[in-house]
Protein backbone atom coordinates (compact mmCIF):
# COMPACT_ATOMS: atom_id res chain seq x y z
CA UNK A 1 0.00 0.00 0.00
CA UNK A 2 1.26 3.44 -0.89
CA UNK A 3 0.97 5.95 1.93
CA UNK A 4 2.12 9.34 0.71
CA UNK A 5 1.49 13.09 0.54
CA UNK A 6 1.37 12.97 -3.28
CA UNK A 7 -2.10 13.04 -4.82
CA UNK A 8 -1.32 13.86 -8.44
CA UNK A 9 -2.62 11.58 -11.18
CA UNK A 10 0.79 10.44 -12.40
CA UNK A 11 2.01 9.28 -8.97
CA UNK A 12 -1.29 7.50 -8.29
CA UNK A 13 -1.22 5.71 -11.65
CA UNK A 14 2.45 4.76 -11.35
CA UNK A 15 1.95 3.33 -7.84
CA UNK A 16 -1.08 1.28 -8.84
CA UNK A 17 0.59 0.15 -12.07
CA UNK A 18 3.63 -0.93 -10.07
CA UNK A 19 1.45 -3.17 -7.91
CA UNK A 20 0.30 -1.09 -4.94
CA UNK A 21 -2.76 -2.72 -3.40
CA UNK A 22 -3.92 0.58 -1.95
CA UNK A 23 -3.23 4.30 -1.98
CA UNK A 24 -3.70 6.33 1.16
CA UNK A 25 -2.87 9.95 1.78
CA UNK A 26 -0.84 10.78 4.89
CA UNK A 27 -3.24 13.62 5.66
CA UNK A 28 -5.94 11.03 6.42
CA UNK A 29 -7.06 10.75 10.02
CA UNK A 30 -4.87 8.37 12.08
CA UNK A 31 -7.77 6.00 12.80
CA UNK A 32 -8.53 5.77 9.08
CA UNK A 33 -4.88 4.95 8.31
CA UNK A 34 -4.89 2.23 10.98
CA UNK A 35 -8.14 0.79 9.59
CA UNK A 36 -6.63 0.89 6.09
CA UNK A 37 -3.63 -1.15 7.22
CA UNK A 38 -5.97 -3.70 8.81
CA UNK A 39 -8.03 -3.83 5.61
CA UNK A 40 -4.86 -4.38 3.58
CA UNK A 41 -3.76 -7.21 5.88
CA UNK A 42 -7.16 -8.85 5.35
CA UNK A 43 -6.72 -8.77 1.58
CA UNK A 44 -8.48 -5.47 0.87
CA UNK A 45 -7.37 -2.55 -1.25
CA UNK A 46 -7.81 0.63 0.75
CA UNK A 47 -7.89 3.90 -1.18
CA UNK A 48 -8.41 7.39 0.21
CA UNK A 49 -11.77 8.84 -0.79
CA UNK A 50 -10.06 11.76 -2.52
CA UNK A 51 -7.82 9.40 -4.51
CA UNK A 52 -10.77 7.14 -5.43
CA UNK A 53 -12.61 10.19 -6.77
CA UNK A 54 -9.58 11.18 -8.89
CA UNK A 55 -9.29 7.64 -10.27
CA UNK A 56 -12.96 7.58 -11.24
CA UNK A 57 -12.75 11.03 -12.88
CA UNK A 58 -9.62 10.04 -14.78
CA UNK A 59 -11.19 6.80 -15.93
CA UNK A 60 -14.34 8.55 -17.15
CA UNK A 61 -12.31 11.13 -19.07
CA UNK A 62 -9.86 8.80 -20.76
CA UNK A 63 -11.68 5.55 -21.59
CA UNK A 64 -14.29 5.84 -24.34
CA UNK A 65 -17.07 3.32 -23.81
CA UNK A 66 -17.46 2.48 -27.49
CA UNK A 67 -13.90 1.36 -28.28
CA UNK A 68 -13.17 -2.31 -28.74
CA UNK A 69 -10.94 -3.62 -25.99
CA UNK A 70 -7.45 -4.31 -27.23
CA UNK A 71 -7.89 -2.31 -30.44
CA UNK A 72 -5.75 0.81 -30.38
CA UNK A 73 -6.85 3.98 -32.13
CA UNK A 74 -4.60 5.42 -34.83
CA UNK A 75 -3.37 8.06 -32.38
CA UNK A 76 -2.60 5.44 -29.72
CA UNK A 77 -0.67 3.43 -32.32
CA UNK A 78 1.24 6.58 -33.21
CA UNK A 79 2.02 7.29 -29.53
CA UNK A 80 3.13 3.69 -28.96
CA UNK A 81 5.33 3.83 -32.05
CA UNK A 82 7.09 6.96 -30.78
CA UNK A 83 7.51 5.42 -27.32
CA UNK A 84 8.99 2.32 -28.98
CA UNK A 85 11.42 4.61 -30.79
CA UNK A 86 12.64 5.84 -27.40
CA UNK A 87 10.89 9.19 -27.14
CA UNK A 88 9.87 10.45 -23.68
CA UNK A 89 6.31 11.64 -22.92
CA UNK A 90 7.19 15.32 -23.36
CA UNK A 91 8.98 14.64 -26.63
CA UNK A 92 5.99 12.67 -27.93
CA UNK A 93 3.69 15.52 -26.88
CA UNK A 94 5.88 18.06 -28.69
CA UNK A 95 6.05 15.89 -31.83
CA UNK A 96 2.26 15.47 -31.91
CA UNK A 97 1.51 19.07 -30.84
CA UNK A 98 -0.50 18.04 -27.77
CA UNK A 99 0.00 18.40 -24.04
CA UNK A 100 1.96 15.88 -21.95
CA UNK A 101 -1.30 15.23 -20.07
CA UNK A 102 -2.91 14.10 -23.32
CA UNK A 103 -0.01 11.71 -23.92
CA UNK A 104 -0.43 10.31 -20.39
CA UNK A 105 -4.12 9.71 -21.15
CA UNK A 106 -3.18 7.86 -24.36
CA UNK A 107 -0.62 5.76 -22.47
CA UNK A 108 -3.22 4.95 -19.81
CA UNK A 109 -5.66 3.83 -22.55
CA UNK A 110 -2.96 1.74 -24.22
CA UNK A 111 -2.11 0.00 -20.94
CA UNK A 112 -5.79 -0.69 -20.25
CA UNK A 113 -6.53 -2.04 -23.72
CA UNK A 114 -3.45 -4.25 -23.83
CA UNK A 115 -3.69 -5.28 -20.16
CA UNK A 116 -0.10 -4.27 -19.41
CA UNK A 117 1.67 -2.15 -16.81
CA UNK A 118 4.79 -0.94 -18.62
CA UNK A 119 5.93 0.51 -21.94
CA UNK A 120 8.05 -2.53 -22.70
CA UNK A 121 5.10 -4.87 -22.16
CA UNK A 122 2.88 -2.66 -24.33
CA UNK A 123 5.42 -2.51 -27.15
CA UNK A 124 6.11 -6.25 -27.05
CA UNK A 125 2.47 -7.24 -26.80
CA UNK A 126 1.29 -4.90 -29.53
CA UNK A 127 3.91 -6.01 -32.06
CA UNK A 128 2.04 -9.30 -32.46
CA UNK A 129 -1.40 -7.75 -33.05
CA UNK A 130 -2.98 -7.53 -36.51
CA UNK A 131 -3.24 -3.71 -36.42
CA UNK A 132 0.08 -3.29 -34.59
Amino acid sequence: MMCTVFDDDEKIYKAISAGADGYMLKRSQPDILIQSIKELMEGGSPISGYVAKKILQSFRQTVPLNMNEGQLSEREQEVLGLLAAGYRNKEVADKLSVSPKTIKAHIYNIYQKLHVTSRIEAINKYKGRPNG
